[in-house]
């Protein structure tokens, strides 16, 4: 082993000698890699491959333990520090070059306590690796939308999914976490302990210390759904999503409809003409009785004849996977988002012009129906403010080769100015993607200044920096 630089807080480098790096290996259970290392550039891979960063070191954490030692080795020798979860943030905040990375990819214990209808989830788990172990005992826990995402993160910015609706954002079902803080120190916080620091983390992101373990409340759920895609045509799409405007304002919260406009997968329903044309794809799911489900729907495949449908009673489970074949990793990704209030009609007609023209086969609008018990918390319950969001859009901008990024990323920014009149101006700390910290303030809205006083108190010389950062009061 010999020396290494890495970057310190104060902006230059420091190097760390062997005897600093032997040293700080005895104290870990888990793995110190450095870049000769021969598993570090797979143990650095992250899920949007438009990032290629190189850490000076990567500590791959056992437990808390490690996390701990981590945080108290980045202290004494000031250097800078990045937290990697499940790797699965847009722009990348988990890794940064030249800086020590805190990796808790390994820690993916997922434990339920099906009486007491709770849940113990370490930093590392995926919304996968959750979904197999409460489905066990027919609960679950409202998260995003593909499985491979990481809870933490998915957490730490709010979090919502299929199940939001009916249970609110996955921050609404935390009931407590344990935290290393920025002086090494292990806290529990809830409602009673540390308060204050249970509402920063409950969107603020990874501003605040390194959670260690997230507990949720869980709730019934499946196995079985009545959920699935309705394919529509693309020429019938403004039409459509003008009838789904209305549906989404009358149906109970036990529904969830999004629309995705894309090219269309080659899902089995869909005649094999069909497949890579332009189309309105309506995901749905019931969170309830089958037969309620298939009564809840019965007005979307009144909207007009379809070119398949997919709905019907599917695992839960397995839904959560549905469009995991769409996300893999390894792709180059780039996002842009907005909060809606409502589907105008000039939105829609936006929403139209734009998804002709995508840029690339594997691009796409969704729009993501919130509303219901989303919307019933005060926005400054928690550190996320969107309470008023009926809508979310994302722009899944996604294509294979460098050369296409200026194509791509042009087109994902005309749309985004386009829609923006119609926009709240909020948007969803989990969708920025690279470049975009002058959204972070309008990510928290009214909760801002009070973000910055609890950084001030937890993370005064903003030890937890490489994240949609809050820079302390």
């Amino acid at each position: 082993m010999t020396s290494i630089k890495v970057q310190a807080l104060s902006g230059g480098t420091k190097t760390l000698d062997e005897d600093a790096l032997s040293n700080f290996r005895s104290q870990l259970r888990g793995d110190l890699l450095l870049p000769e290392d021969a598993d570090y550039d797979e143990v650095r891979a992250i899920w949007n491959a438009m990032i290629d960063r190189r850490p000076a070191l990567i500590v791959r954490c056992a437990g808390a333990a490690d996390v701990r030692q981590a945080v108290g080795f980045a202290k004494l020798h000031q250097l800078l520090v990045s937290v990697r979860g499940g790797g699965h943030n847009i722009a990348g905040k988990s890794l940064h070059d030249g800086a020590l990375l805190i990796d808790l990819s390994t820690l993916r214990s997922v434990r339920v306590d099906p009486d007491a209808r709770t849940v113990t989830v370490e930093p590392g788990a995926t919304l996968g690796d959750l979904d197999h172990e409460t489905q066990a005992f027919g609960q679950a826990v409202p998260v995003g939308i593909n499985s491979t995402t990481g809870v933490a993160g998915l957490t730490l910015g709010g979090g919502f999914g299929w199940l939001s609706r009916k249970h609110g954002l996955t921050i609404d079902n935390l009931v407590a976490a344990e935290v290393v803080t920025a002086e090494g120190e292990w806290l529990r916080c809830d409602r009673e302990q540390h308060p204050d620091l249970f509402w920063a983390i409950r969107g603020g992101g990874g501003n605040f210390g390194i959670v260690t373990s997230f507990k949720f409340r869980t709730h019934p759920v499946g196995p079985e759904v009545y959920s699935g895609p309705i394919i529509f045509p693309f020429d019938k799409a403004a039409e459509t999503l003008r009838k789904y405007r209305q549906l989404a304002s009358d149906c109970p919260e036990e529904l969830s409809v999004w629309a995705v406009l894309r090219d269309a997968p080659p899902f089995p329903f869909i005649p094999e003409a069909a497949h890579g044309q332009k189309v309105l794809i309506l995901a749905a799911l019931y969170n309830g009785p089958t037969s309620d489900g298939e009564r809840a729907m019965a007005p979307l495949r009144a909207f007009g004849k379809p070119l398949g449908d997919g709905i019907g009673p599917h695992p839960f489970a397995g839904f959560q996977q549905a469009f995991d074949p769409l996300l893999t990793p390894g792709a180059r990704n780039y996002w842009k988002s907005h909060n809606f209030t409502e589907l105008s009609d000039g939105l829609i007609d936006q929403l139209v012009h734009y998804a002709a023209k995508l840029p690339s086969p594997q691009s796409e609008i969704f729009i993501a129906q919130m509303g219901g018990a989303t919307n019933r918390v005060a926005s400054d319950a928690t550190a996320y403010p969107h309470r008023d969001a009926e809508f979310v859009m994302n722009v899944h901008t996604r294509w294979e080769k460098p050369d296409q990024d200026e194509t791509c990323i042009g087109w994902a920014r005309e749309f985004y100015e386009a829609t923006q009149p119609f926009a709240t101006g909020g948007v969803y700390v989990n969708f920025l993607s690279e470049g975009e910290d002058e959204r972070i303030e309008g990510a928290y809205g009214a909760n801002h200044a009070r973000l910055t006083q609890v950084k001030k108190e937890y993370d005064p010389d903003n030890l937890f920096r490489v994240n949609q950062n809050i820079t302390p009061a």
